[in-house]
């Protein structure tokens, strides 16, 4: 059981590694738009006890904000 979860882990971090390497090119607000967009899947899945609905609903919400908080 502790070797899976030591995999998981592994992969977890290498695809984090390989997602933050594709931000190099984003603007800004492209940058907020999508670290917002991850913070509130996390708090939508917390809120609502991982339902996917709240999880893409918290994703969207956080998106948005963090578009509109970048916007000049």
């Amino acid at each position: 059981m502790k070797t899976q979860q030591g995999r998981i882990s592994s992969m977890f971090a290498i695809v984090v590694l390989l997602g933050l390497g594709g931000c190099a090119g984003m603007s800004k607000q492209e940058k907020s738009t999508a670290v917002g967009a991850g913070v509130g899947a996390v708090g939508g899945a917390a809120l609502t006890g991982g339902s996917a609905l709240g999880t893409v609903g918290g994703a969207a919400v956080g998106g948005i904000i963090g578009h509109e908080i970048e916007k000049k």
